[in-house]
């Protein structure tokens, strides 16, 4: 094999150039979501209708519009979005008159928080069920499991809210109904959050579990002999976890998308009410900042998931 030239500079190693090469695509990524979300919010009206008393004359509409750069066209509008943003400025809330950016880096915590236990119930019982659906296939216990799977995967996450406010709020008071700050506030939210794809991830392993379960290697694993549990959770869950990987990774930013609904039934201060109210009041800053704000964790989380593959499976490492 050739050897590198003299003064070349030194090759850069393949995981390195695979993970450069994946944070570049992470730009054209970023830009087409902001010009979905720039386009989008300004089909919604006109802030000044909104924001201004109906008193308010032409001309004080026309200068709220000039000072906020609305009396421009939307593509120039757009470059000059698109010029703040690359110098991570996004523009000032209309309503609040402060940065967009701090103003959802301030509701953020709670949002991270909220989706963060939510993504940990998915993980510890989306997983522990599925398994133990899978290691008892066809008994009353699996039965059960795919009838509440079924049920999860149906019921409308504000419906589930409201029951679990119904149920454990008012006729059994164990839980807050609303409010934020302390962990008994947090658990009726996250299990309303957790419900659907708590179901998706038990359906998901118990399938990925009964295909694992039935390889050869499994049969030899059990012939030479591995105790059942060792086998089930060194050589079968290891296995079955890679195209779950890849499932939640998609759940991680379809639960920041989704939790508009559950802090708006839980009355939860976080990016979902705050973007729900930007979009009534037209806050155009603070809804492009929530949305770029968003993708760009979506984008990171995959990214995060691809590089688990080669932990999980040295097969699909870089090379």
């Amino acid at each position: 094999m050739a050897g590198r030239a003299p003064g070349a500079p030194p090759a850069l190693p393949p995981g390195l150039l695979y993970l450069l090469r994946r944070l570049g695509q992470l730009v054209p990524t970023v830009l087409t979501v902001s010009l979905l979300a720039f386009v989008l919010i300004r089909l919604s009206g006109d802030p000044a209708a909104l924001l201004l008393t109906p008193e308010a004359t032409e001309g004080e509409r026309r200068a709220f519009r000039e000072a906020h750069g609305l009396d421009r066209s939307l593509p120039v509008q757009y470059l000059v979005f698109l010029g703040n943003l690359l110098r991570g400025d996004l523009g000032s809330s209309l309503w609040q008159h402060e940065s967009a950016l701090r103003v959802v880096l301030n509701r953020f915590p709670a949002t991270l928080l909220l989706s963060a236990t939510a993504i940990a119930i998915v993980v510890v019982f989306g997983l522990a069920v599925g398994v133990v659906a899978a290691m008892f296939r066809g008994t009353a216990l699996d039965w059960f499991v795919m009838a509440g799977v079924g049920l999860g995967q149906s019921v409308a996450t504000f419906w589930l809210g409201l029951m679990l406010i119904l149920v454990f709020a008012v006729f059994i008071p164990l839980f807050p109904p609303s409010g934020y700050g302390s962990p008994a506030q947090l658990v009726l939210p996250a299990v309303t959050l957790a419900a659907y794809y708590l179901a998706v991830t038990t359906r998901l392993t118990r399938s990925g579990m009964l295909e694992v379960l039935g390889q050869d290697f499994i049969r030899t694993a059990r012939a030479k002999g591995l105790g059942e549990r060792a086998t089930v959770l060194r050589h079968g869950l290891r296995n079955a976890l890679i195209p779950i990987t890849t499932v939640l990774g998609l759940q991680i930013g379809e639960l920041l998308a989704g939790a508009v609904v559950t802090e708006t039934v839980f009355a939860w201060p976080g990016v979902g009410t705050l973007v729900l109210d930007a979009i009534t009041r037209r806050d155009y800053p603070v809804v492009q900042a929530t949305i770029v704000l968003i993708a760009l964790v979506y984008a990171l989380v995959n990214l995060a998931v691809d590089l688990l593959y080669g932990v999980l499976d040295p097969r699909v490492r870089v090379q």
